[in-house]
């Protein structure tokens, strides 16, 4: 029956298409890509099984149902030269509160509970499905790895999965490794996220929305996330005044009847209500086990915040970021990885302090999406970004140019106020990724304590072989 009933459906989608008329809308060209759809394909399916034994997926039929319509009703309305025969479309409820949806090669998708919490009505979901669904069109994510140099698309699946469950870089280098390939498939562009929402306003159209509900589903993500980046728009790289052009493109759209009403979607979410309670993304983090090179399997901390902070060892081991990086450090410093890097810490030097997480001692090694192609201005927006979680964070002289594994890098000294008390140092080193990601280099230590750490933070930098 619910063969049937898709059928149906899909057959009235196609048939309203043709009283859309569109007016002189914004041409969209797929980028360069050296993959064939199959790939796509099986990255996708290969990339969901993992994620749905990761996260709490809804088993509920009427949710699905309807969301599986929902999505049926939009491939329909995609334009013809961007559909690829072999791509599988699905569309998966997951019962997390935070406010996210994410599309993977070849067509599967899944949104959260959060996402219906936070829509005031279906269009703004579907703008979001529609975007998600335009990275899929477009075929983003392998057009990500065509340019990426020394791409393998073997044995990636646990790298999109890992990217997923941490919220954006999620536990990639935890899990495995192949640290930053999840990123190439599912972190885009400005110009790619500007593709996908030009795209996802014209399947609106064409499937009977406005498409300004897509610009206002990003104001009301951002308002509800306060001083804080919602995950999916921290997911999904702002490439600048959404809104604006979104109901510019609007302008040359006609909106096609649609058959639908607002019924489904608020009986969608009352069901959604009678669930039991959303877990958070941060909760499955936790909840994931670690696993692979030098991590610490999901441990949080390296002692107890107060108590003595050995020196580092004079004897030193080579840690392994994936397959993106190696470097020395000192044998008693523990790996510890998170959502975008891997801390190398000494014992007592983190973990919990007065109801905070805080970092006394020792260097992380991540990687950002570049806001910029040029290193200063790209490293300085790191910087900012690093100041609004620490208010007291300041830079200490400017930055100079330096190698970093060979490559064109800055140096940033800054100081900030200690947990322990007192000033910290803080070393700011980054350079760029091939494929223009922002890789940094952060050591921290009290002052009365780093000239005990000088040796070992040196020994760490010109240590550092990037492998990207």
């Amino acid at each position: 029956m619910r063969a049937s009933r898709r059928f149906i459906h899909v057959t009235a989608t196609i048939a309203a298409l043709t009283i859309a008329v569109a007016g002189a809308q914004t041409k969209i060209t797929a980028p360069k890509n050296k993959y064939a759809p199959e790939d796509d394909v099986k990255l996708g399916r290969e990339a969901a099984a993992e994620v749905r034994k990761e996260l709490p997926i809804i088993k509920d039929e009427l949710i699905a149902d309807y969301l599986d319509r929902l999505g049926q009703q939009l491939v329909a309305a995609s334009p013809a030269e961007f559909r690829q025969p072999a791509f599988q479309y699905s569309f998966t409820p997951v019962n997390l509160k935070d406010i996210n949806a994410f599309a993977l090669p070849g067509g599967p998708m899944f949104v959260n509970r959060g996402m219906f919490d936070a829509a005031r009505g279906e269009g703004e979901v579907a703008g979001v499905m529609a975007h998600e669904l335009s990275h899929v069109l477009l075929r983003h994510g392998t057009a990500n790895a065509t340019k990426a140099q020394g791409f393998q698309l073997g044995a990636i699946a646990g790298a999109i999965a890992g990217a997923v469950i941490g919220g954006g870089w999620g536990q990639v280098i935890s899990q495995g490794s192949q640290f930053g390939l999840g990123t190439w498939l599912l972190k885009y562009s400005r110009e790619y996220e500007k593709q996908a929402d030009l795209l996802g306003a014209q399947i609106m159209a064409r499937a009977g929305y406005d498409p300004r509900d897509l610009g206002r589903m990003f104001e009301t993500i951002q308002k509800q996330a306060g001083g804080g980046a919602p995950q999916w728009m921290s997911s999904h790289p702002d490439p600048g005044n959404r809104s604006a052009y979104i109901a510019k493109e609007a302008q040359s759209l006609q909106i096609a009847p649609r058959n639908s009403s607002s019924a489904a979607f608020e009986s969608t979410r009352r069901r959604f209500a009678s669930l039991p309670p959303a877990q958070s993304m941060e909760d499955i983090a936790k909840h994931s086990e670690g696993g692979g090179g030098n991590t610490s399997g999901g441990n949080t901390s390296t002692g107890r915040i107060g108590d003595t902070v050995p020196r580092p060892s004079s004897q030193y081991r080579t840690a392994q970021g994936g397959r993106l990086f190696e470097v020395q450090v000192p044998t008693n410093w523990q790996s510890i990885a998170s959502n975008s890097e891997i801390k190398f810490v000494p014992p007592n030097g983190f973990g919990d302090y007065n109801g905070e997480t805080v970092f006394t001692h020792g260097a992380e090694i991540g990687v950002t999406r570049a806001s910029s192609t040029d290193l200063m201005d790209a490293t300085m927006t790191l910087v900012e970004s690093f100041q609004r979680g620490n208010p007291d964070l300041r830079t200490q002289g400017s930055p100079r140019e330096v190698r970093l594994s060979g490559r064109a890098g800055l140096a940033v000294p800054m100081v900030n106020r200690s947990a322990l008390g007192g000033a910290e140092y803080v070393g700011l080193h980054t350079t760029f990724l091939r494929d223009g990601s922002l890789l940094h280099v952060a050591t921290i230590v009290p002052e009365r304590d780093s000239s005990a750490y000088q040796s070992a933070f040196s020994r760490m930098l010109n240590s550092l072989r990037l492998k990207d």
